[in-house]
């Protein structure tokens, strides 16, 4: 005769202990532990990836122009827009490294940086002063735009990126002016 078995009674399972909110950030699989707090480096490194793109977008667009403008005034507004695009290509690779340091990866990629930039760069060729007045309006709104990102950084406590943008709030301004001179008007 067959013994019947009993029912295994599943036993209860012991309470794990509450987590600990995690005090390092790991966006990028490294642990980070700065002077930034991590829901504060979070958001700054959100506000930093709008202004790589913006910085990176205003790049090929200046260097568009670089390459295409024409007229008695083509040789200042040559050397003018060669500066400035190098200028953008160091920023850009600036800001990408303090995103790195504050342990996010880097957005990459045209349709990417289209996303998050507030740039238009699919414009047509126009008139020499037309790309020039585009590359004013685009300077003075990426200023306003690093305002914006650099108070943010400012109330995360985050002092070097502030400064960092204050410095490229700097130089936009400055880009707008020498190219609205350059037109004259």
């Amino acid at each position: 005769m067959a013994v019947a078995k009993k029912p295994a009674v599943a036993k209860p399972k012991a309470k794990a202990a509450p987590k600990a909110a995690p005090s390092k950030l790991k966006g990028d699989g490294l642990s980070i532990n700065t002077s930034v707090d991590g829901s504060a480096r979070e958001k700054v490194a959100e506000a930093l990836t709008k202004a790589v793109a913006d910085s990176y977008t205003l790049y090929v667009k200046t260097l568009g122009v670089h390459w295409n403008v024409q007229g008695a005034n083509f040789y200042g507004l040559h050397k003018l827009t060669d500066e400035q695009y190098n200028e953008l290509h160091q920023a850009a690779d600036e800001i990408a490294e303090r995103i790195r340091a504050l342990g996010k990866l880097v957005p990459t990629g045209g349709e990417t940086f289209r996303a998050l930039t507030v740039i238009d760069n699919e414009a047509p060729h126009g008139t020499t002063p037309q790309m020039i007045k585009q590359l004013v309006l685009d300077n003075e709104t990426v200023a306003r735009r690093m305002s914006e990102f650099a108070e943010l950084a400012e109330e995360a406590g985050d002092l070097f990126t502030h400064d960092m943008l204050v410095a490229r709030i700097g130089v936009h301004e400055q880009n707008a002016w020498m190219l609205r001179s350059s037109l004259g008007e």
